[in-house]
């Protein structure tokens, strides 16, 4: 076998099976393998951002590595804000960076970059192929980096992917953890009581993880709070409704008043997004002491100072149906009525979801997938992951307009693919966190500098975009259409997308 075929069988064989790709010249003879590899699925996508997005959302449902397939340097370059967004996800991610032929390089091509300068920005696991024969072995590797949490970057040059003597390896076993110590448990056990927080992340955002901590908190006092991006949170009724971090500064500072003692578990200490002038970049208290805890110490930590108390969970309940002009406070009441079981949310809704939380706490169980490092374009893309890792499920979309503009491809490969995803389009016509941003950095703006914030001259047609693009479409200005277009959208095959007037912000 060549080296394609041999990295490929080398990914399904250590259980990666889907890859998004948007390949070019130097990837062909991997294009050509996915033919004697049929148990590797290949998702095209027209863009790189959503390749790396799309392998985000598919990694954050299956709980393990998907694949991407990108073009040089250039390709690679095009979709690093997604992969910015898994890095700080800690999702398992398997880039395959096609690059020249190695003779080639040195002929400074038009394509020729420094792709190691690139992988390198992922703070991941990287590799160059240098001869077909060790093909499977640095692609086995490779996955069982991305398994530890991390963005593993392997560079196939063309020479390398088409050269004979290709081998597959097998599956590279990962270290286990270690096991936290008892006396560690013991030391947090012992600041365990009111004033004290414990601020969940990573897999503490999940049911056996939110059930410990409520477990505890009913026993000791404590607080409970979740990382304001989590990378996935189960929530709904019968699980308990952890409140999030506040994205803006000034709301963490309140959210943390007195607090004594923070238990980080699987999440950072709380920082403002950005810098404000005059403002605190560290949001932990001033005199709080911090100690961290692995997120799979918390049931055990449970066990030994809440043994037989039950958790708190959210009673199963609905809001009332609203009703007339759509607002950005009535919206996600029409989400939580009628969010169906299983549900996972894509959320991108940015400055219009900041009530969303509270208006599905007692829906039906379902998971929600954040923007977790910040870097807006990500919504449409998970929703293609996720929907690919979870099939039998449905996908909501909920999408910004401006940033579904980063990426607004994806809505091909939805209808490509025929996945079951409704998207709805929270249309305000601007950038309203920057408006929001322009007001809380302290510069003033004049009507220039609202104008480069505006995105309502000339109107953005989602539907006509959608339509384009192979996805059923509709438009709703108030609560009676989008509840009748949602319903409908969720209880049919494929994807469709709501495009929904709300006002602005600010």
């Amino acid at each position: 076998m060549n080296g394609a075929q041999a990295l490929i069988r080398t990914l399904v064989d250590s259980g990666v099976d889907v890859c998004f790709a948007n390949p070019g010249t130097s990837e062909m003879h991997f294009v050509a393998a996915l033919d004697d590899v049929p148990e590797m699925r290949g998702v095209l996508a027209l863009a790189e951002g959503v390749v790396t997005g799309a392998a985000d959302g598919y990694a954050r449902m299956a709980d393990k590595p998907a694949a991407t397939l990108l073009h040089l340097g250039p390709g690679l370059a095009n979709g690093l804000a997604n992969l910015h967004n898994a890095r700080r996800a800690h999702t398992p991610v398997v880039n395959v960076i096609g690059d020249h032929a190695l003779p080639h390089k040195a002929l400074d091509a038009p394509l020729e970059s420094d792709i190691d300068a690139l992988t390198g920005w992922t703070g991941g696991w990287s590799r160059s192929c240098l001869s077909s024969d060790q093909v499977g072995v640095d692609a086995a590797a490779a996955v069982a980096a991305a398994r530890s949490g991390r963005i593993a970057n392997l560079v196939l040059p063309a020479d390398v992917s088409w050269g004979d003597g290709g081998v597959a390896a097998g599956p590279v076993p990962v270290s286990p953890r270690v096991s936290v110590a008892e006396e560690r448990l013991v030391e947090v056990a012992g600041i365990l009581r009111p004033g004290t927080v414990l601020l969940l992340g990573g897999a503490a955002t999940r049911s056996r993880g939110l059930l410990a901590a409520s477990r505890i908190a009913a026993a000791t006092g404590v607080r409970l709070f979740v990382e304001t991006f989590p990378a996935r949170l189960e929530r709904g009724a019968g699980l308990p409704n952890v409140e999030r971090l506040g994205y803006l500064a000034e709301q963490v500072e309140w959210q943390l008043t007195g607090v004594e003692n923070l238990v980080l578990v699987g999440a950072r200490p709380p920082v403002s997004f950005f810098a404000y002038p005059g403002k605190a970049s560290e949001l932990t208290p001033a005199g709080c002491s911090t100690v961290s805890l692995p997120e799979d110490a918390l049931e055990r930590l449970a066990d030994m100072v809440a043994a037989g108390v039950s958790p708190v969970v959210a009673p199963a309940e609905r809001p009332e149906m609203p009703s007339g002009e759509l607002t950005v406070q009535n919206w996600v009441s029409v989400v939580g009525a009628l969010l169906p079981e299983g549900a996972i949310i894509s959320d991108e809704a940015n400055t219009s979801g900041v009530l969303l939380p509270a208006a599905t706490a007692g829906a039906p169980r379902h998971d929600v997938l954040t923007l977790t490092g910040g870097a807006i374009g990500q919504g449409l893309p998970v929703a293609v992951g996720a929907a690919l890792a979870c099939p039998s499920r449905p996908v909501i979309c909920l999408q910004s307009d401006g940033s579904a503009m980063y990426t607004i491809s994806a809505l091909w490969t939805m209808a490509r693919e025929n996945l079951n995803v409704t998207t709805v389009i929270l249309n305000n016509r601007a950038y309203a966190i920057l408006r929001l941003e322009l007001t809380r950095v302290g510069a003033s703006g004049g009507d220039r500098a609202r104008a480069l914030l505006d995105l309502g001259s000339p109107e953005i047609d989602f539907v006509r975009i959608a339509e384009g693009m192979g996805v059923s479409a509709s438009r709703a200005g108030t609560v009676e259409e989008l509840a009748e277009q949602f319903e409908r959208a969720v209880g049919e095959e494929g994807p469709h997308l709501i495009d929904a007037a709300v006002p602005a912000f600010m």
